[in-house]
């Protein structure tokens, strides 16, 4: 259901699109870069007026890491764990996907009317967000809400950035991927550099409400994956449920899907949702200079080994 309201802003978005100078798409926002095309500068603004929820369902993930697989994984454990009987499901759905049209469902995405919107949505929400610690709404962290905190490799988290920016003219010009490259590990794109995400992130290893996964973890073993946000969000899933889920949620099934859950920006959102792609993209110098640049920046940090850099990201 949460789908519809991605959906119907992207699209509008893209029909819009023609019509933004370039100029005009990108804003900052405290020193931080934004999308015009999905954010708006009055969300922002008002963003710690959000009320957050003790039971909300919080995802967090740098863009392209896999906020959108991961945050259907946990629609769907969700909807599995409140065991609805079929009638009410399908009148809860319905009530949901009225309420969700006009809500998207990332926190920064959208209009400011959002928030009070929110407040009519039933529990447990799943909302997503790209925001870093330092910019979440206080009260994700006064509730205690649990936060899913996602990361990718770096490397193919910059592949796959690159091709969404391209698809969804999010910059002035189309950037060939020398161009992006030099943007992305110098932090001049969207939510800034990378891998202050994962520094800023460290801080937070010791809050039991905060937990940490990566794309590729799941992607190995996605059962395995699924239990562990079972456990920590308090979810009640069988195993049969699990696997179904697991089935319902791999690449090819979502994509399959896609044209219906996601409308025309399906094709901008699905391309290859596979580990090592940027092998057959990163040049020898620019290996080596993201691998410098993450030894500098946070290859000793937990979080940086919780990575497996050396078996993700190097030939």
């Amino acid at each position: 259901m949460a789908q519809a309201g991605m959906r119907e802003l992207l699209e509008k978005a893209l029909a819009e699109e023609k019509d933004i100078s370039p100029s005009d798409r990108m804003f900052f926002h405290n020193g931080e870069m934004y999308p015009t095309i999905i954010c708006c500068p009055g969300t922002l603004k008002i963003l710690d007026t959000f009320e957050a929820r003790s039971d909300d369902v919080i995802l967090v993930g740098y863009p392209k890491t896999g906020t959108n697989w991961v945050g259907q994984i946990l629609v769907e454990l969700e909807a599995a764990s409140g065991k609805y009987d079929e009638k009410e499901r399908k009148k809860r759905s319905m009530q949901q996907r009225e309420k969700e049209l006009s809500l998207f469902p990332y926190l920064e995405f959208g209009d400011p009317g959002k928030f009070e919107r929110m407040k009519q949505l039933p529990s447990r929400r799943v909302i997503k967000t790209h925001l870093a610690p330092q910019r979440l709404p206080k009260s994700i962290f006064q509730k205690k809400a649990k936060i899913l905190v996602l990361f990718r490799n770096p490397k193919d988290t910059a592949v796959s950035y690159l091709h969404f920016s391209n698809s969804m003219k999010l910059f002035p010009t189309q950037k060939t991927w020398d161009e992006f490259f030099s943007d992305f590990s110098s932090g001049k794109v969207p939510y800034g550099l990378y891998f202050n995400h994962i520094i800023e992130w460290n801080k937070y290893l010791d809050d039991k409400n905060v937990m940490f996964i990566t794309y590729e973890e799941i992607k190995e073993n996605a059962a395995l994956g699924m239990k562990r946000m079972v456990d920590f969000f308090d979810f009640s899933v069988s195993e049969q449920e699990i696997q179904s889920i697991v089935d319902k949620t791999t690449f090819k099934a979502m994509k399959d899907r896609a044209s219906e859950t996601h409308g025309e920006i399906a094709k901008n959102l699905f391309r290859k949702g596979i580990v090592g792609d940027w092998k057959n993209i990163f040049s020898e110098d620019q290996n080596e200079e993201m691998d410098r640049k993450f030894e500098e920046s946070v290859a000793r940090t937990k979080l940086g080994m919780m990575l497996k850099y050396d078996e993700y990201c190097k030939c």
